[in-house]
């Protein structure tokens, strides 16, 4: 039987996406969970895997267009079944094949057209003088008149991607200006001069503005800072790498946090909740979002159920999916549902630093560095290890108190670790 398949909504705040590119051609087989399609909302390019398994019987929309959420999008049928397209879609919760053309960027033809371009070639679009570029290239050179024949592209074969027509940008500036004469600067820093310069703003970058404004004027912020002691983690995690060492694994002090904070949520659970009007939603599963650094932005990988998982399986599932943003081959699991967020910068060297919750959760935890820092001890000063993290919590969800009980019970867990292993 054929089904509809529509523009899925990949975020709760999501209201349209780009098809960058088909992975399933017209006339190819799929399977249920197969990836049929890349669509770059304002976060990521995500990979859209089948619901269905068929024949892709037709693309009702082109690469590059620009789609609103639950548009139809194509066709899956069973092997040599006739489909009567206008009638199936127009029989959809979605309204008609032709509303659907009016509402997309170029509409699309409803007379037969020939199959599109193999998975192989999808994406590449020809323009004179044999240059390629993708689509989401091409439409940025239409936004901002360009001409990409003099634009050098460093995708396979010279193809053009959005960061080169980015590049290209950032290079257009007025050199002309006359240099002051008088004082001469020394010449080590005499060539990092440069003019002014417009950069545009990313989707994703766009998208982060936006969503941190809401936050802030939004959610009523309050912090609690606690310092932890992190030698006793630290100790663990030297001995389980050194156990681990020939498998290829290793730990990292954000998975024992991640566990942490995780187990800490079970017992304070309005931590773990999301406002919905006058009611709070507690939610059943614990997802811990960790913040990961992309080009132009950041995004939020989803640890689910981290507190029922193995500090083993949250380090694998963490840097699989981290791996995976950072390729721009995300999945919408990997990016979607979390309950609670840890912003880690403790890599950078970050003593302390407050993060702004991420819509529509209740708080986010900031993590700084590991330091060696002195310490009083029975009486003394004496070596020690310690970390500091500071929760930013919505005040309409939470108080004070509650807060600072949770950090009480992340340090139960980050200074007796062995907690986290059974």
């Amino acid at each position: 039987m054929a089904e509809v398949v529509s523009m899925p909504k990949l975020g709760f705040d999501m209201a349209e996406g780009v098809l960058v590119r088909w992975v399933i051609a017209e006339g190819e087989d799929v399977e249920r969970g197969q990836v049929l399609a890349e669509i770059e909302t304002d976060k990521a390019t995500v990979e859209v895997e089948s619901a269905h398994t068929g024949v892709v019987h037709r693309h009702l929309v082109g690469e590059g267009d620009i789609l609103p959420v639950g548009v139809p999008i194509a066709v899956i049928g069973e092997a040599g079944e006739e489909i009567n397209v206008s009638e199936l879609v127009g029989a959809g919760e979605q309204g008609s094949l032709g509303e659907a053309e009016q509402i997309v960027e170029g509409a699309v033809s409803l007379t037969p057209r020939p199959p599109s371009p193999t998975a192989k070639d999808s994406g590449d679009a020809h323009l004179p003088n044999g240059v390629k570029a993708s689509p989401l290239a091409r439409r940025m050179a239409r936004e901002y008149n360009l001409d990409l024949s003099v634009i050098q592209g460093s995708g396979p074969g010279g193809r053009i991607v959005k960061k080169d027509v980015e590049a290209f940008l950032a290079t257009q500036t007025d050199d002309r200006r006359p240099m002051t004469v008088g004082y001469q600067l020394p010449s080590s820093v005499r060539g990092l001069l440069s003019s002014d310069e417009i950069v545009p703003l990313s989707k994703l970058r766009t998208a982060i503005g936006r969503r941190m404004v809401e936050a802030k004027q939004q959610q009523p912020h309050f912090y609690v800072t606690h310092e932890y002691d992190m030698a006793p983690v630290m100790a663990q995690r030297k001995q389980i790498n050194a156990m681990l060492a020939d498998s290829g694994e290793k730990l990292s002090v954000n998975d024992f946090i991640v566990k942490a904070a995780a187990l800490a949520l079970r017992e304070y659970p309005n931590l773990n909740a999301s406002l919905q009007g006058d009611s709070v939603l507690r939610h059943g599963q614990v997802n811990v979002g960790v913040a990961v650094a992309v080009e132009g932005g950041l995004l939020t990988v989803v640890n689910r159920d981290a507190d029922r998982k193995s500090l083993r399986q949250i380090s694998a599932e963490t840097k699989a999916m981290v791996a995976r943003a950072r390729e721009g081959k995300v999945r919408p699991d990997d990016i979607e549902g979390s309950t609670f967020s840890v912003s880690n910068l403790g890599m950078f060297d970050v003593e302390h630093f407050i993060a702004i919750i991420n819509p529509p959760e209740a708080a986010i935890l900031a993590v700084g560095s590991v330091r060696d820092v002195p310490v009083v001890k029975d009486g003394g000063i004496a070596p020690g290890l310690r970390m500091k993290a500071t929760i930013s919590v919505d005040h309409r969800v939470s108080d004070g108190v509650e807060a600072a009980q949770f950090m009480q019970a992340m340090a139960k867990y980050l200074e007796e670790p062995l907690r986290l292993l059974v």
